[in-house]
């Protein structure tokens, strides 16, 4: 296996101006160490013809162990889904439940050029972390945490999270507190996470304006608006990773900007549950960063990356009534550069001397290529996730030629298959 010390020849790249150079890509240890053109020889080389290079995927918002419950409760909306569906089954997931969950999650993640990950679930946010580590990729992890539901116990695990794991695996894992949502965690309890995180110097993610409902019951609960209320918790002083914001207001779209918000677009997602659409156009017109992630595998539902790219794109689009709202290069900089912002991830997401060498190779010769006249319009709007060929962390190969180097897939869906099944049977 060719890694920590080798150079990708000859290959396009996708540069964060958006601009696509040809050119020899060098990688030792974890990083890019430089980028040129000219003849190379003497290095380990990976042929980089009929290759587009771009930097790994970035999933900024996810459930991973969520692939046991993919098409388990489909078509309905997000309260009668969580709360008659969903909730209840989640409650029976052991420890070896999550591990697998998990596990299957990283390949399909890492089968789509998906590089890193911002996780929150729970319980056992550890065998996720497991995970991360056995499987090569980087994983923002957080404690789903419901103040109703044991949490005290969850506020604690997340704790104990952040200190067992955050800055483990050689730094590819990170850590920050997940209280999940103004409708499971009221201000007081808002207030106790801020406090835990703020001793740790732990960021927060968390679903923030997902739906009309949402809003509405915060106004009659609180006589507030969801960012106007955690506002007033301190969390936001803490560095925050908002999931969704489908529904803001002008008062709120100041709050993100002055607060420095970073927001995980999830258009997959929001569709399919009717939640609304995301103002991801005047979000990112006004310097927000603006991510995208897929939510979990049983609201999406799958973890395909660049099919959140694609709707990002065609959904701004529509949105706005503007062919020109988020083009394609913007597209993959939402999904890479930005997403690696969004995790509060340093030097990850471009592909330039210094930076992480978190890299995708695209394999060009299918038929949704041809004609290719730019790469990046085509990664977007024709190519499928399929064509990830070639996937590197930190300098090690996770997939070469469509073989995956770090997991057994084979084992992984044999012991996902039984998990899903005791879950899910009557």
């Amino acid at each position: 296996m060719i890694e920590n010390n080798f150079v990708i020849r000859d290959v396009k790249f996708f540069k964060s101006t958006g601009e696509i150079e040809t050119a020899n890509i060098f990688v030792s240890g974890d990083k890019i160490s430089k980028i040129t053109k000219g003849a190379v020889d003497g290095e380990k080389i990976i042929d980089g013809k009929n290759k587009f290079a771009t930097p790994g995927l970035v999933n900024a918002h996810t459930h991973a162990s969520m692939t046991l419950l993919r098409s388990y409760s489909d078509d309905k909306a997000l309260m009668d889904w969580l709360q008659k569906d969903i909730w209840p089954v989640e409650d029976k997931m052991t420890r070896k439940d999550i591990y697998w969950g998990a596990a299957l999650a990283a390949v399909e993640m890492i089968r789509g050029g998906t590089t890193a990950f911002a996780d929150m679930y729970g319980p056992c946010m550890e065998e996720v972390a497991k995970v991360v580590e056995e499987s090569g990729m980087r994983g923002s992890l957080c404690q789903g945490l419901i103040s109703f539901a044991d949490g005290e116990k969850k506020l604690a695990a997340n704790v104990e999270l952040y200190k067992n794991f955050h800055g483990a695996a050689d730094g590819r894992i990170t850590v920050m507190f997940g209280p999940h949502a103004i409708y499971t965690c009221p201000p007081d309890y808002l207030k106790k996470v801020a406090a835990e995180a703020q001793k740790l110097g732990a960021q927060i993610h968390m679903h923030m304006n997902e739906t009309q409902t949402e809003i509405d019951d915060c106004l009659k609960a609180y006589g507030k608006r969801p960012f106007e209320v955690v506002n007033e918790t301190g969390l936001f002083e803490l560095g925050m990773l908002a999931a969704h914001c489908v529904w803001l207001s002008d008062e709120e779209f100041e709050i993100i900007k002055r607060k420095k918000i970073r927001v995980a677009h999830n258009p997959g997602s929001n569709m399919k549950l009717a939640s609304g659409i995301c103002p991801a156009t005047k979000l990112l017109a006004q310097g927000v960063t603006v991510a995208l992630g897929t939510d979990g595998a049983s609201s999406n539902n799958n973890l395909d990356m660049l099919e959140e790219a694609r709707l990002a794109a065609l959904l701004a689009k529509v949105d706005t009534l503007n062919p020109l709202a988020v083009p394609a290069p913007q597209a993959i900089q939402m999904a890479t550069e930005n997403g690696a912002a969004a995790l509060g991830l340093k030097n990850i997401g471009r592909l330039e001397e210094g930076c992480k060498a978190d890299i995708v190779l695209w394999d060009m010769r299918g038929v949704e290529w041809q004609p290719n006249y730019n790469p990046a319009s085509l990664l977007v709007y024709s190519a499928n996730s399929s064509a990830a060929d070639t996937v590197i962390v930190d300098g090690k190969i996770l997939m070469e030629g469509r073989e995956l180097k770090t997991l057994d897939e084979e084992k992984i869906l044999a012991e996902f298959t039984a998990c899903a099944e005791r879950l899910t049977k009557n």
